[in-house]
């Protein structure tokens, strides 16, 4: 029994390290070497990696994204954001459920916990929310923003962001690129153009800006595909809160001096009047006014 449970052991591990890209070696030593560099990054802590993974494993996974549209997916179209994402893991194929369930495994949450050297342990999300696979066709974005602090059924606190590209033969002329910004909204930081394999982490903080806000230029066959997920604490550093913010939002920034964020001023102002309205109004209430809106 003992050395039936050493060979699963033995078989588990193995299979877990061939979904990264022998070239880099252990995760572990791969943290350890790269942990100071993501703490000193501008403009808040954040690192990426060229073909990270097992360029098979992902080309897999590119594979199933076909068609992504016809699946029960989220679509969002608005001043903020147009592009479309999957509802947790019931529209995965296998092989983007068995990557997830690698990056939301021990190994993995190790890696990241050395790399970004949090105090709290983090936490994955099996319920994949605000997560899984994207999908931006020519002319989507989504425009800069600071992401939801809290998870909204755990109540836990959002701390990374994780995101993998899965676009082949992606040319710089197409756009895509993901930004990082200062706190300020006055100046791109960062900008990581989404090629395959390529692999970025993040902190998400109330003050950690970031997008793809200029519309996708690619051609009509094509779109900017990648694979996102948050990983979670309970309890983080008072600095990353901003009191004035909403748990439950996504807080989007216009950019000075940019065209393309113009319709963000009216649409934003009336869902921020929206959400103080229903903070002050009484839970009766919105539950009586629901129900009204169903019979209508």
């Amino acid at each position: 029994m003992g050395e039936n449970t050493q060979l699963l052991t033995q078989f588990v591990v193995k299979k877990r390290m061939n979904y990264i890209n022998p070239a880099y070696g252990d995760l572990d030593e791969i943290a350890k070497a790269y942990k100071d560099s993501f703490q000193s990054a501008d403009p808040f802590p954040n690192i990426h990696f060229r073909n990270f993974f097992n360029e098979d494993i992902l080309k897999g996974i590119l594979e199933e994204s076909k068609g992504l549209e016809k699946t029960d997916v989220y679509t969002f179209k608005s001043p903020n954001e147009v592009k479309i994402a999957t509802k947790g893991e019931t529209f995965l194929g296998e092989r983007t459920k068995e990557f997830i369930h690698f990056l939301n495994s021990e190994p993995f949450l190790e890696f990241l916990q050395i790399i970004t050297q949090f105090e709290e342990k983090l936490i994955p999300d099996p319920y994949l929310e605000n997560a899984g696979l994207y999908e931006i066709k020519k002319g989507g974005f989504v425009k800069i923003h600071a992401d939801k602090n809290k998870h909204s059924t755990t109540l836990l606190d959002r701390r990374i962001q994780l995101l993998v590209f899965l676009n082949k033969d992606w040319k710089d002329s197409y756009g895509g690129h993901y930004e990082l910004w200062d706190d300020k909204i006055k100046h791109c930081m960062k900008r990581v153009l989404p090629e395959f394999n390529t692999l970025l982490i993040f902190s998400t903080t109330d003050y950690s800006y970031h997008g793809s806000p200029d519309p996708l230029n690619c051609p009509d066959s094509i779109s900017n595909k990648s694979l996102s997920l948050f990983y979670y604490s309970n309890g983080r550093p008072i600095h990353e809160i901003n009191e004035g913010y909403y748990d439950s939002s996504k807080v989007y920034r216009f950019r000075n001096g940019h065209k393309n964020d113009n319709k963000m001023s009216v649409y934003n102002a009336l869902r921020d009047v929206k959400n103080i309205i229903t903070e002050l109004t009484p839970p009766l209430f919105m539950r009586l006014l629901g129900k009204n809106n169903k019979k209508n």
